[in-house]
């Protein structure tokens, strides 16, 4: 048998993807200078992960001797052209990769508008509409993936930062990062489509949600009744869908949680 697809780093937000040619570090919503944005946006007061986060995905990168780092959209924080600290930790990251010989692949998020003005040479952008690389789709998920992409045998998104909250036997709760996996249906996509889905070349695809490699981000709690997701297929287009924790626990369908 071959590799998977998705292969899940067991006790990490990430994933290595079979990209035919190539072996490639996944991960989503690194969201590169969120301290500042946070400091902005609600007036919290964080010192700054960024250090933090580029060994910790360099780590991954030697523990997985991947060819190429894949990031399923928001590399950035601020929905605007970056400078400033945010600019510094995304070229920092990228001076590092480059001194490994690894390029970065980004699936251009709601977040990552200005980053192919900063860093022309340095990012392959996938559209916002993804693409297919081998039998994978790649997408961050705020927009309807287009018929390239939903050709695919797997899909693999991010921008829900899905979470699920767990209470222990004594009612205390914490929150923990969360995979989305489960069969893709295809009736949400007929409409947003059009005339492409009787073209469409559909493999009853796996859909792979990814948690945000950002611990700082937020995000989506999948078992709180209320909660409303991001994406605009979610959750008609994953009826079925079960939920892992990063270190592979299996929680059951996400829905029962």
């Amino acid at each position: 048998m071959g590799r998977p697809a998705v292969d899940p780093v067991p006790g990490a937000p990430a994933a290595t993807l079979d990209l035919s040619d190539e072996r490639a570090l996944a991960v989503a919503d690194y969201h590169a200078g969120i301290e500042v944005g946070l400091r902005y946006e609600r007036g919290v007061e964080l010192d700054s992960n960024a250090d933090v986060r580029r060994r910790r995905l360099l780590r991954l990168l030697s523990r997985t001797d991947a060819d190429r780092v894949v990031v399923l959209g928001d590399l950035v924080h601020r929905i605007a052209e970056p400078d400033g600290v945010e600019a510094e930790e995304v070229r920092d990251l990228l001076d590092a990769l480059d001194q490994r010989g690894v390029p970065l692949t980004l699936a251009t998020g709601n977040h990552d508008g200005g980053v192919a003005d900063v860093f022309p040479d340095r990012i392959e952008m996938l559209p916002t509409e993804g693409a297919r690389i081998g039998d994978v789709g790649l997408v961050h998920g705020h927009t309807w993936p287009g018929a390239e992409v939903l050709s695919a045998s797997t899909l693999c998104m991010g921008h829900e930062h899905p979470s699920v909250r767990l209470t222990d036997e004594v009612g205390g709760s914490r929150v923990e990062r969360a995979w989305l996996r489960g069969p893709l249906l295809r009736e949400p996509f007929e409409d947003a489509l059009g005339d492409e889905a009787a073209e469409l070349a559909w493999q009853d695809p796996e859909l792979v949600v990814f948690p945000a490699f950002n611990e700082r981000s937020g995000g989506t709690w999948i078992n709180v009744e209320g909660e409303s997701f991001l994406a605009p297929f979610l959750p008609e287009a994953l009826a079925s869908g079960e939920a892992y924790l990063t270190d592979g626990t299996r929680l059951g369908p996400y829905r029962e949680v």
